[in-house]
Parts: structure tokens; sequence; C-alpha cells
């Protein structure tokens, strides 16, 4: 009679235990620095007024966080490859909550915009490791595990814009920075629990070989194209929920910070949306993810036009979801595409987005202030198609390399 040599029950139990509290604090390492990055969005109309600032120099609150980590993110990936995975994401988490509570502190618009900076710059130490980390210590579940991980960035993106605009209409915008900061800090205490430290990760030779792999990673037309994705991705985002509170904030709708603030609940669809994307993704494969993106991005601009809230709400929910979907396929594809020295593809990819994001921040104000909303909705548009076409030049290239490796591989078996 043969020994079995299959893990007892209690063993496979325990491992998915761990499994679930993995992604657990993967999900809360997404929420916590999302809670940042665009939290004044919902503040810029009264921010404006208070500083009696244009709607370009308020809108650097969010373009400063967004520059920051489109500069820090390709250092902070080259020393994930030599560090490690938790040994970068857990001390960034907690670094990050010092300039949230110096942001309360801001005495004049230019030292926020510089506090908002800061933030910026520990931002990548998460969401760019992460990534990493996740396509490395989950491949047979990548797609779900990062669609979990997403849905937690959805949930701290809608969780820090709706606190900012409560507590802005009941308190004082300053009392937002110090909220933020202490969810911070429980935040990086729960990763530092939870999150395990990584089982796959391989050392990088050195300096010089990461700078070279990813130098490599620039020479890559997929990788391009997944990273100019990224950044289509992001600009529209960015352009669409920054200059959407410019539009609600005047007649015929004239909102308030917190009814804005509220707006914002049309980004928890995504924790609907983003896990069934990720099985979607598994399931359908890429292209077909890219096209599902773009018709709800663009169906959800279109109802924005709209002079009615609730089709507006619509509309929003609509492409919101639509870019989650495209966000989910893009970083998915940033790791496969890249099959080594993921942190440094990643770190590449994050850049790629955010510089988008920073121009999603200001380039819309010059359609805002040239045509309005509709201007933007005709910007946001282009750049939505955009996103689609590089999505199928990506899962173009990879289908030829896919289809060139069958067929050697039949020539070998023949």
């Amino acid at each position: 009679m043969s020994i079995a040599t299959a893990p007892s029950v209690p063993e496979r139990t325990g491992s998915k235990n761990k499994l679930d509290v993995a992604v657990i604090a993967a999900i809360i390492a997404g929420a916590c620095t999302f809670l940042n990055v665009y939290c004044t969005q919902p503040l810029l109309p009264f921010l404006q007024r208070v500083y009696g600032a244009s709607e370009v120099e308020v809108s650097l609150t969010v373009g400063a966080v967004t520059l920051a980590v489109a500069l820090m993110a390709p250092v902070v990936g080259l020393f994930a490859e030599s560090v490690g995975r938790k040994k970068v994401i857990v001390p960034a988490l907690f670094a990050l909550s010092v300039p949230t509570f110096l942001a309360a502190t801001s005495n004049s618009l230019t030292a926020l915009i510089l506090w908002r900076f800061a933030q910026g710059l520990f931002v990548p130490g998460i969401i760019t490791v992460m990534m990493a980390y996740i396509n490395e210590e989950f491949p047979d579940r990548v797609g779900s595990v990062m669609a979990a991980y997403v849905t937690g960035t959805v949930f701290g993106g809608f969780l820090g814009r709706f606190l900012a605009g409560v507590i802005a209409a009941h308190w004082h915008w300053r009392s937002t920075f110090v909220v933020l900061g202490v969810i911070n800090l429980l935040g990086a205490i729960a990763v530092r629990q939870w999150l395990p430290k990584a089982q796959n990760f391989v050392r990088a030779q050195g300096v010089s070989h990461s700078l070279q792999v990813a130098w490599e990673h620039l020479h890559n037309p997929r990788l391009l194209a997944v990273f100019g994705m990224g950044f289509c991705v992001l600009l529209s985002l960015v352009g669409v929920f920054t200059y959407a509170n410019f539009y609600l904030a005047a007649p015929p709708f004239n909102l308030s910070p917190a009814a804005l603030g509220s707006i914002f609940f049309v980004y928890l669809l995504g924790l609907i949306v983003t896990p069934l994307a990720g099985k979607f993704l598994d399931r359908r494969g890429f292209r077909n993810t890219a096209l599902l993106a773009l018709g709800m991005s663009v169906a959800g601009l279109l109802l924005t036009l709209v002079h009615y809230l609730p089709v507006v709400v619509a509309g929003l929910a609509f492409f919101s979801s639509g870019v989650f979907v495209s966000q989910s396929a893009a970083t998915v594809q940033t790791g496969r595409v890249a099959g080594r020295a993921r942190s440094s593809a990643a770190g590449l990819y994050v850049t790629f987005y955010y510089i988008g994001g920073s121009l999603g921040a200001t380039v819309p104000a010059w359609f805002w202030q040239w045509g309005g909303w509709p201007a933007c909705v005709a910007l946001l548009t282009g750049v939505s198609l955009v996103t689609l076409i590089l999505g199928i030049m990506s899962g173009r290239s990879l289908s030829i390399e896919t289809s060139e490796v069958d067929a050697m591989t039949e020539s070998y078996f023949d």
C-alpha cells in the first residue's frame, strides 16, 4: 500500500489561510496608498476660492503627487530588485504618513503643493513593488489577485476623496490630512504584520545589471505599448475626475465640496467590476478585456454631457469602471510581457502611468478654458481610443510571438 504524498487537509487549509491573509494585506496596502493620491480633487473649487487661484494652479495639488510618483518609480523599481519586496513596501507605507500629517500645516497653496509632492515620493515604494510581488508570488492566480489589489486601490481612491469632501464641509480641510495620516499608520502596521516575505524573489546581480535590464525593457515594443496604455489610462482618469469637479460645481449643478466628495461613490462600482475584470481577463484574454474597457469608458464620457445629475453620475460610473478594467489588464500585461526583472518593469510602467496622470491634471485645463466640459470630453474620448490602439498593438505582438513559439514547438516534435 503506497503512502499518500499529498498534504493533509489542515496543511492545505493553513496554506489557503496564509494566501488569503496575503491578499488582504495587498488590498490594505493599495487602499492606504490611494487614500492620499487624489484626496484634494473634491476640494479643488473650494481651494480655488480660498487662495484666489486658477484651475491650473489648484490642480497642481493633484499633479504634484503624480509627478513625484513618475520621477521616483524607476528609482524605486531598481532599488527593489536588489533589496527585496516587503523591505521596501512596509517602510514606504510608514514614511508616507509623515508628509500626509505635515500637509495639514500648510499655510499657502505653494506649501500644500510641496507637501503633496513629498507624499508622491513614497507612493512608488508601495504600488511599483506590490505589482512585482503579486506577479512573482501568485503566478497561477495573478489576474484575480491583481484585480483584488486594484480593488483595494479603488476603495482607497474613493475613501480619500469622500473623506476630504465630508471633512471640509463639517470641520476644516486641513483635518483631512490628519485623518488620512492616522489611517496610513494603521494600514502600515497591518501590512507589516500580515504580508508574507517574498518566496520567489530573485535578487538582481547589481545596479549595473538592473540598469541594463531596464534599458532592455525600454527597447521592448510590447512593453512600450503597455506603458503607453498606462499613460493614457491615468491621463483620462485624472482628467475626468479633476475637471468634473469644476463642471459639477458650476450651474446648473452647483454642488458643494461634500456633494462632490459623494460623487466618488461611483468608485465603489470598482469593488465589483475589478474582480470580475480579473476573471474576465484570465478567461477571455487581454485584447477582449481592452475592447470591453473602451466601450465602457466612451459610453460613460458621452453620458456626462447630459445636463441631468443622475445621468452624469451614471456616466462617471461607467467611465470609471472602464478605467478599472483597463488598469487591471495593463498591470497584469506588464508582468507577463516583462518576464523578468518585473519590479524594474513595474517601475517604468508606473513612471509612464503617472506622467499621464500629471498631464491629466493640467492639459485638460486648456480645453476647459476653450470649450468647457464638452471640449474635455472630446479630448478624453480621443485618449481612450488611443488606449485601445495601444492595447491591441500589445496583444497582437504577444499573439504573434506566441504563434512563433508554437510553430517552433511543433517543428521540434515533428
